[in-house]
């Protein structure tokens, strides 16, 4: 098969290493759990790119991303739940029914609205879902409900306090914030000195949801700050690194204050480039 920008060519691609005995042995051995992992770092992996800056690769990644779409769509379409077209038919729709302002009559709204009046009809969605498919023993309706559980713990817990912040379960002092985290952190040190490791996990994973609240009431994603400083770790050590190398020795031929002296030094370098 030749390269394509037709969107029909990576199906017929996708349908030919699913297809039994002529198919690729390694695609025909998935299924919808073993492929989901993939998705998700793929995912990461676009954002990535645009981390980086790098729209090649921007444009690799999103073709990674765009063939789970038909993967998931093509086993879908084996066992006749639904195709590809189903996939695009959905989203196309979903878009213009969560569009009014724009493919409706609701035109001139601002933003807030425009936020309010997606929220509403995303639950309308939700609640006639559940009405189709007879969820009776779902249980009273949440402002919590459709946030993804396989969400990253950082990410969820910023949606779920937006959407708590949204009947005002909020603080409106980012000053407040701050207090909660130097709380947090003091409840720590106390599981920390009481051994017990059932609630240094409890109290770790409160610090961590008052720093992503922080996160959100500075406008910055907390996923995006763990990636940079990720990478600010990174690159630092692979400066320890070469300096040790330069010297025909390995951080295991280092000590800590060694090691950190030249962390420092990484440190200060960088932000000398920067000025």
């Amino acid at each position: 098969m030749t390269p394509s920008r037709d969107i029909a060519r990576l199906i017929e691609i996708m349908a030919a290493l699913r297809t039994p005995v002529t198919g690729c042995p390694w695609d025909l051995e998935q299924s919808f759990e073993t492929i989901a992992p993939y998705t998700i770092e793929e995912a990461y992996e676009v954002a990535d790119a645009i981390q980086r800056g790098d729209l090649l690769d921007l444009r690799d990644e999103l073709g990674d991303l765009l063939l789970q779409v038909v993967y998931h769509a093509r086993m879908a379409e084996e066992i006749g739940a639904f195709a590809f077209g189903d996939v695009v038919e959905a989203i196309t729709a979903k878009m213009v029914r969560r569009h009014p302002h724009v493919f409706g009559d609701a035109r001139g709204l601002g933003t807030d609205a425009v936020n309010g009046q997606w929220d509403r009809i995303k639950a309308e969605e939700k609640a006639a879902r559940a009405a189709e498919r007879g969820d009776e023993e779902a249980g009273a309706a949440s402002l919590l409900d459709g946030i993804p559980a396989a969400l990253p713990g950082l990410s969820r817990s910023i949606k779920l306090q937006q959407k708590a912040a949204t009947v005002g379960f909020d603080w409106d002092d980012v000053a407040l914030v701050v207090g909660k985290i130097h709380e947090e952190a003091e409840e720590v040190s106390e599981a920390v000195r009481s051994g017990d490791r059932d609630a240094i996990e409890d109290e770790i994973g409160d610090l961590l949801c008052a720093v992503a609240n922080l996160a959100r009431h500075a406008g910055v994603d907390p996923e995006a700050a763990v990636r940079r400083s990720n990478a600010k770790f990174e690159r630092r050590f692979r400066a320890i690194e070469a300096a040790l190398a330069a010297q025909g020795r390995t951080p295991a031929d280092s000590d800590l204050a060694e090691m950190d002296a030249l962390w420092n030094e990484a440190k200060a370098a960088e932000r000398k480039a920067a000025e």
